[in-house]
């Protein structure tokens, strides 16, 4: 004779409490989780967000309210003078022109010989690539100025002195490039190179109708940051150029600033004028940098 364990309803409606007051357990520690990042990455927001918003702010301001205490954050009187101003005072059309000639070529450039460099050092297993790997590194182990004079050095040799390609050359190659690229190519399986060579896909061919499209991501990404740091440069092209019809965005800047005083209303509408073409750059694209599929050509 054989007996069944039937559960009682008292039994049944006890796990069911029991299993009600866990869900509920576990759905406020998540709100309460969610809740304090998310007030922490808005307080961050708001710690990073204050000095930008108080620097845009008073450019709107006129000269003699910048000083006047006690300090306002909004101003009373509202004005595009100094903007004005600061369009007027210097070459700014010309310094636009010039600044994005540079930062384009150098852009685009740094995205290739990043793009290339990073999959050899990713796919290909040679000792020398290691040991060029490791020297492209030891260069972000120096501060930018002590590589200044022999920069300079060199590209004075080159008959490239106060010239864009003086400007432009030193900065194709980039650490922080080829490591992006490098890291991202090696999490590229090793199955999908191997598929395509089966198949009879040349080197050239998989590295640009493979690899190239995979990283879109990282060239976009690389593109933004490679743009802003052209757009921002100010030493080297300080020391190359010697053309006023050459100059760029931050030179012009500060060539608004006098040797006794400064007339801060002009060179913060400079400042802010200086900024639209990276936020614009920005808006546009970071749309685009997003996670890549890399297992889209692989079958379980």
């Amino acid at each position: 004779m054989t007996t069944t364990d039937i559960p009682r309803p008292a039994d049944v409606d006890s796990g069911r409490r029991v299993s009600r007051k866990r869900s509920r357990k576990t759905a406020t520690g998540g709100l309460r989780q969610a809740v304090s990042a998310t007030t922490l990455l808005w307080i961050m927001a708001c710690l990073y967000g204050f000095p930008v918003l108080w620097f845009v702010l008073s450019s709107l301001k006129p000269a003699s309210d910048l000083f006047s205490y006690p300090l306002t954050l909004v101003p009373h009187n509202p004005t595009l003078s100094g903007f004005r101003a600061a369009w007027d005072s210097a070459n700014f059309s010309q310094y636009f022109i010039n600044t994005a000639i540079v930062c384009v070529i150098t852009t685009i450039l740094t995205v290739g010989v990043s793009c290339c460099t990073g999959y050899a050092l990713a796919k290909y297993d040679n000792r020398w690539l290691k040991a060029f790997f490791l020297c492209i590194l030891a260069t972000t182990m120096l501060p930018g100025e002590v590589m200044l004079a022999p920069e300079f050095l060199v590209v004075r040799n080159l008959g490239l002195y106060n010239s864009f390609a003086g400007i432009i050359l030193p900065a194709v190659l980039t650490a922080t490039g080829c490591f992006m690229f490098r890291q991202f190519f090696l999490t590229v399986p090793d199955e999908l190179v191997e598929a395509a060579r089966i198949d009879g896909a040349k080197e050239l061919s998989i590295f640009l109708r493979i690899m190239v499209p995979l990283s879109r991501p990282i060239m976009l990404t690389l593109a933004i940051l490679s743009f802003q740091w052209r757009w921002n440069d100010y030493i080297w092209p300080l020391l190359m150029l010697n053309d006023p019809n050459k100059f760029t965005v931050q030179i012009g800047i500060q060539s608004i600033v006098g040797a006794q005083n400064i007339n801060w209303s002009v060179l913060l509408g400079a400042s802010v004028i200086s900024m639209i073409p990276l936020i614009a750059i920005f808006l546009v694209f970071q749309r685009y940098v997003m996670s890549a599929d890399i297992n889209a050509g692989l079958k379980d």
